[in-house]
């Protein structure tokens, strides 16, 4: 895999930069001796190096096409959201959709003019054929759609689990400005993390592949077929078969043998489980299972796999094995994998006996009557493992891409570190006003005092912890941001803004939620928002032309998302609460469910009580030391043996947090999605690379739009109207582990359970 990343080195990268100087005026298309010019080996191999700057971009036709997409993404996602599978469907959906309804309209529209009244502003209803940055163009839009509010989350939790209600101007503003927040940080950024040539942004190149699959005139090869003919061929296949998976054999999304073998030991459940257990030997025939929590395992790189497939490794087979099986932190007394909040006696906590619901805030005397808190072992290890990333991300990037980053800094005025595509874009169009960035930023921080510190305080934040929030975002930006654009892999802020925000200001649930969506969200859309720009640079789409086009779009899309989730919290009845529901009733909310549990954690009980003196786990506190010091040893090794490229390969902060995932993903999924990762990304890459080059992002977003369509197709057709599928043992959206999720501490009562004596 020594190709597989930065392949040249930034000293013999810039003796080797050509002058711009070789770029031709027509087209503005780079000689043959450029070929070679970006230092990534996946980026030479799927990104032209050709521009035409007189395409037509902003149309009728985008704004249109844009704005339908991203309303209906958002729609979709939010509605989704809430089942007990959550189905998020990719803006690889509305790429393929919106491409046969731009050349219809450029077909059929008229070539008028029309003038906008009072201005002098004017344009065409169709400016010519409908071209590739149109459709890029629409694509943004529609990835601000697929891209969740994470804000939802706390309007969810209010009114489906604590009861309550929020103000919906106040929930509304908090959306919004959570969700632009990020537009401040890329701002300040874009210059490191996207004209970098060694920040490639990985996931981009499945877009990349599908766009020129989509619009470039190829030839079919001898005995072979093109990459749009083979895009549909794989769309109609993953169409056709997550039928099977999605509606007909539910069960075949996880299959645990050693649960069919020992059907009454619990152990050899915990050990075979592929979703509440260690997943042992656990396999699915699902595309879905393989792409669900993880991302798609063809667009990430093969390092990066090999990292993570070995962190779930030493996490899942040896660490918490040793630490259950010696009960460490009373383990046995609970589930071996969850993502539930436990009292002693093993029982779900009861938050009702430690909250005033009526001020929002912690019950003192309710906790000392109670119960301290108690989680699964796995729970326990994934914050312990949460907090070693961050810190490893830090000390990583600081060791690593230092000296890159103040290089770059001092560079940036003379115009180095540039590869072809940074020259064509240079060339061509004019960049974003630094100015934007931060008028936006400064409109969006008011907004943000409005919403935490009016309607009578409901959100508990005040106005210096959305400033120590965005502080948080700043600071980690930069470290995660660089991450992301080499690994496909982000690293989140959430759990490190709860714990800071739970030993400042304790008690208060809706606070901490509140300030952790500030901290995390800020920054997680400033990552977007820089991997949307990375990929029109690789398009050559005009900056201002992106920018506008991203902030109608988060404007648009967190309105819709917030409406959706108000509308579905309101209209259906015990949504989010398995046992009122109806039976076979999908409105479980999973992932609100763990979002539900860190309020309590973090913000009711606080972490103080958790993972400080007075709690149980304060020793997991070491895993901060542990994840600064990791990459040391790493960093050193590649110093002393410079000739030796794989230690470089050995990414600490993936390497820790491989296994972060879990409990929302579970085994069954790592299992999956390493192994095809694996083949592909490392046999298929190494062995036919000309395939791979030609075929392998295209495969992913055609597996992608498969699923996506057949799921929307099933449930508008079929779920909606509540016709279930066969009645028989596969119908069932578990892997038929009932013991799995059972404690094997003697005397525990839980039910479903057996009692051990």
């Amino acid at each position: 895999m020594e190709n597989s990343d930065n392949s040249i080195d930034p000293e013999s990268y810039h003796s080797k930069k050509l002058d711009s100087s070789n770029e031709t005026a027509e087209g503005y298309a780079c000689s043959a001796d450029e070929v070679n010019d970006s230092p990534v080996e996946e980026v030479r191999l799927t990104v032209p190096i050709t521009d035409d700057p007189t395409l037509p971009c902003l149309t009728f036709r985008t704004w249109v096409l844009g704005i339908l997409s991203c309303i209906t993404l958002a729609f979709l996602n939010q509605f989704f959201g809430y089942r007990q599978s959550p189905l998020s469907l990719t803006s690889v959906s509305a790429q393929i959709v919106v491409l046969p309804i731009g050349k219809l309209m450029a077909a059929s529209l008229p070539k008028k003019t029309l003038k906008i009244p009072a201005t002098s502003w004017s344009f065409s209803l169709n400016p010519g054929p409908f071209n590739l940055k149109e459709h890029v163009l629409i694509t943004i839009f529609a990835n601000s759609g697929s891209n969740s509010v994470y804000a939802v989350n706390i309007v969810t939790i209010v009114k489906a689990f604590y009861g309550g209600q929020l103000h919906p101007l106040a929930a509304l503003l908090l959306a919004q400005s959570t969700q632009m927040l990020g537009y401040g940080w890329a701002g300040i950024f874009r210059k490191f993390l996207v004209d970098s040539p060694y920040m490639w942004w990985p996931s981009n190149l499945v877009q990349v592949s599908l766009f020129r699959a989509l619009h470039e005139v190829e030839i079919r090869p001898r005995g072979g077929v093109t990459r749009l003919q083979f895009f549909l061929i794989v769309l109609i296949s993953s169409f056709a078969y997550y039928i099977v998976p999605n509606y007909l054999f539910p069960s075949i999304t996880a299959l645990s043998f050693m649960c069919w073998i020992w059907k009454d030991s619990i152990t050899a459940q915990q050990i075979g489980s592929g979703l509440n257990g260690l997943g042992l030997g656990s396999f699915a025939l699902d595309w879905s299972t393989a792409a669900s929590f993880l991302g798609s395992p063809l667009a990430t790189p093969g390092f990066a796999i090999i990292n993570i497939v070995a962190s779930f490794f030493i996490v899942a087979y040896i660490v918490i094995p040793v630490a259950y099986w010696t009960n460490a932190y009373e383990a046995r007394r609970f589930p071996l994998v969850s993502a539930d909040v436990f009292d002693a006696n093993g029982g779900l906590y009861n938050v009702s006996r430690v909250l005033n619901y009526t001020t929002f805030e912690f019950n003192q005397q309710g906790y000392d009557d109670y119960s301290k808190i108690n989680l699964s072992i796995f729970f326990v290890l994934c914050y312990g493992l949460s907090f070693a990333t961050l810190a490893a991300t830090l000390s990583h990037v600081a060791l690593f891409y230092g000296r890159e980053i103040w290089q770059q800094a001092k560079a940036s005025l003379k115009h180095q570190f540039e590869d072809v595509h940074t020259r064509l874009m240079k060339k061509n169009y004019d960049p974003v006003p630094q100015w934007w960035f931060y008028t936006l930023l400064i409109l969006v921080i008011g907004l943000a005092m409005v919403a935490c510190e009016g309607f009578g305080k409901q959100l508990q934040l005040p106005y210096w912890g959305i400033l120590l929030a965005m502080s948080l975002a700043l600071l980690f930006t930069l470290p995660v941001g660089v991450i992301t654009a080499t690994t496909n892999l982000q690293p989140g802020l959430n759990v490190i803004t709860e714990l800071i925000i739970g030993f400042i200001y304790p008690g208060k649930p809706l606070a901490n939620v509140a300030f952790k969506t500030y901290g995390y969200t800020s920054m997680a859309q400033a990552i977007m928002f820089l991997s949307d720009f990375k990929l029109g640079h690789y398009m050559k789409i005009p900056p201002k032309s992106m920018f506008l086009v991203q902030l109608v779009g988060t404007v648009i899309a967190s309105s819709v998302y917030f409406g959706t989730a108000w509308w579905l919290l309101y209209s259906i009845e015990n949504i989010c609460h398995p046992s009122l529901l109806p039976e076979g009733s999908p409105w479980t909310c999973p992932e609100d469910r763990v979002f539900y549990s860190a309020s309590i954690i973090w913000g009711v009980v606080g972490p103080l009580r958790i993972f400080g003196r007075l709690g149980h786990y304060a020793k997991i506190n070491y895993f901060f030391l542990i994840g600064i010091l990791a990459p040391v040893p790493v960093w050193l090794l590649s110093r002393h043996f410079p000739e030796k490229k794989w230690i470089k390969f050995i990414n600490m902060p993936i390497l820790i947090g491989g296994a972060g995932a879990i409990p929302a993903a579970k085994a069954v999924n790592y299992w999956c999605w390493g192994s095809v990762g694996i083949f592909f990304n490392l046999f298929v890459y190494r062995r036919f690379k000309g395939w791979w080059a030609r075929h392998n992002y295209v495969l992913s977003a055609g597996l992608d739009a498969g699923v996506a369509f057949m799921a929307i197709l099933t449930y508008f057709t079929l779920e909606v109207k509540d016709i279930d599928g066969i009645k028989w043992w596969g119908s069932g959206i578990d892997d038929h582990c009932p013991l799995a999720h059972c404690p094997t501490v003697p005397g525990i009562e839980v039910e479903g359970c057996p009692v051990l004596h």
